[in-house]
């Protein structure tokens, strides 16, 4: 085999170009200043729920200050705390304060109403603030990740997809401004409610051209059933490891056989849908070395979603399946950076040629000290030799 020729490198598209390299539809018109209204009154409050509560989709983002909580007496915590919240819907926007009021209940009618979609890009953190505030959203889409899903990681954050679906510069200078000051200056308001605006004006964008990634990334209060012991690391919660988890849960009855753990992961890929959850699961499935899903994950390489086909081509690359190869080679075209660089990884591990690897094993000698031996490399590369045994003395 050529050198030019190995997997992994060049071939067609260099897979390590930078940014989306697809088509994009038409940018629409960016909307018009809407109505924008300052809420620090309950009269206020009840009157803004009173239109919100009409609409079918509410736009909505969070500003935050940061709170130092001491713990002890020599140790400190930093939380984020509720300043503003802005709701958009249709022409008209309500900058909530959320600092001043503190009763935010009234919310509850427009955010925990199932019927009414609540449009958040990059819910986690605005979930989490709005949570503190007893506001808990029961039905969202999170564009961020469903633009993620379509144009890759680098290309999903509010400011690069508004330049893509409407050709808008978004100002971001006052993003990190202190957002508990009051009176808020009429230019840090305005910037507060156009994210919300241009959040409802992509959402128009996205709905136009990729109604279909909305719907992947439409969320509940539901979770998909999937076995207890796989759950956790679904939902990123998990705090051991996935062969911890395993034992454990053979331990208490929970996983009978082996046999069942593939039978459990095979089901749950069945069952989700949202492409970060597979992507977790994908990562599951290699951390544990079911090889025997190797058919499962290679369907998946041609999902319409990036977050999938970077993840099933990882996937397939740890667990060594070098029969994917040819399946994985053309994912070193798609559009989507972060898919080429995947597959150049996975291609590269399931070369032929051998990854260098360095083992320095820990000995505990008898009057405690410890002592390192530096590993046989698989090259016989000095200046790889040399830089392995500088790092064993430095790690003394």
């Amino acid at each position: 085999m050529n050198e030019s020729n190995k997997p992994g490198e060049s071939e067609g598209l260099d897979s390590t170009q930078q940014g989306y390299l697809g088509n994009s539809p038409p940018p629409d018109t960016p909307p018009g200043k809407g109505k924008r209204a300052w809420v620090d009154r309950p009269e206020q409050l009840l009157h803004a729920v009173s239109v919100l509560a009409q609409a079918s989709v509410v736009a909505v983002d969070a500003e935050f200050t940061q709170v130092r909580s001491r713990m002890q007496v020599d140790t400190a915590t930093i939380s984020q705390r509720l300043a503003l919240l802005q709701l958009a819907v249709e022409e008209e926007c309500f900058v909530v304060d959320a600092l001043r009021l503190h009763d935010l209940s009234p919310l509850k009618a427009v955010v925990e109403n199932p019927a009414i979609v609540i449009l958040l890009h990059g819910a986690g953190a605005d979930l989490r603030v709005m949570a503190d505030r007893d506001l808990n959203v029961l039905h969202y889409y999170d564009l961020e990740a469903a633009s993620r899903s379509i144009f890759g990681q680098h290309e999903s954050s509010l400011a690069a997809m508004l330049q893509r679906a409407l050709h808008v510069h978004l100002d971001k200078s006052l993003q990190r401004t202190d957002w508990s000051r009051r009176p808020l200056p009429p230019a840090m308001v305005a910037y507060a409610a156009r994210d919300a605006e241009m959040t409802l004006a992509l959402y128009r964008w996205l709905a136009k051209h990729y109604s279909w990634a909305l719907q992947l990334h439409d969320y509940t209060s539901t979770f998909e059933p999937v076995a207890s012991w796989i759950e956790p690391f679904l939902r990123g919660t998990s705090s051991v490891s996935a062969e911890t988890a395993v034992a454990e849960a053979k331990a208490q009855g929970i996983i009978l056989s082996n046999a069942q753990i593939v039978g459990d992961c095979r089901a749950a890929l069945t069952a989700l849908t949202h492409p970060m959850h597979r992507s977790r699961l994908l990562r599951l499935i290699a951390d544990l070395s079911l090889t025997e899903m190797a058919a499962d994950i290679e369907s998946l390489l041609l999902s319409p979603t990036s977050d999938e086909r970077s993840a099933s081509a990882r996937a397939l690359g740890r667990l060594g399946i070098k029969e994917a190869q040819p399946l994985i080679r053309p994912l070193l075209q798609d559009p989507v950076q972060d898919v080429r660089k995947a597959a150049q990884t996975a291609l590269r591990n399931l070369s032929n040629t051998p990854l260098r690897t360095y083992t320095t094993p820990v000995i505990k000698l008898a009057d405690g000290a410890r002592s390192w031996t530096v590993g046989e490399t698989e090259t016989n590369n000095e200046e790889d030799d040399w830089k392995a045994r500088l790092r064993s003395m430095m790690d003394k």
